[in-house]
């Protein structure tokens, strides 16, 4: 008799066991391994100047807010188009998000840029891919791109093109 509720408090116990790791499995979800332009994915990291001065550096690891990467050019009309959204939300949101605008500079001029960011009174910091280094990474496919990316750094969506303000917001 001693023998079985040795045997009974054993299985209770392994049992208790594995249904502890199954929830802890579920609760914690790992981040992915692997960097990609894609939904899912670590986004890749790079290191650009800054306009202005200075260096960013996106670099692995848990940030203190999201981000997201908006890829344009001066002279592309839906750039100018969602401009005043990425202004808007900088200001809305920016204790929770960080924008940083993408400057393909390899296809642009120093004065449509510096013209872009007056006429739209852009504050949130330009990036300069000079050589198109990061837009070869992340496989920007046209003007505008923006890239969502959460805290941990895993890419959580991708726009190409021009959405509504509204669907922009919900993202």
């Amino acid at each position: 008799m001693k023998k079985t509720w040795i045997m009974i408090a054993v299985a209770l116990i392994l049992a208790g066991v594995a249904i502890a790791d199954q929830f802890g499995h579920i609760r914690t979800s790992a981040l992915p391994s692997e960097e990609a332009p894609e939904r899912g994915y670590l986004a890749p990291v790079f290191e650009l100047p800054m306009l202005g001065g200075g260096t960013f550096k996106l670099e692995r690891g848990e940030q203190d807010k999201a981000m997201i990467l908006n890829f344009w050019a001066s002279w592309c009309e839906p750039c100018k188009a969602e401009a005043p959204f990425l202004v808007e939300m900088q200001k809305k949101y920016g204790e929770h998000v960080t924008i940083y605008g993408v400057n393909g500079t390899e296809f642009d001029t120093m004065e449509g840029i510096e013209q872009f960011i007056e006429e739209f009174q852009i504050s949130y910091p330009i990036l300069l891919d000079e050589s198109s280094m990061v837009f070869d990474q992340y496989q920007v496919q046209g003007f505008p791109t923006t890239v969502f990316i959460d805290r941990r750094g895993v890419i959580q969506e991708i726009m190409i093109g021009l959405p509504g303000k509204d669907d922009f917001e919900r993202r």
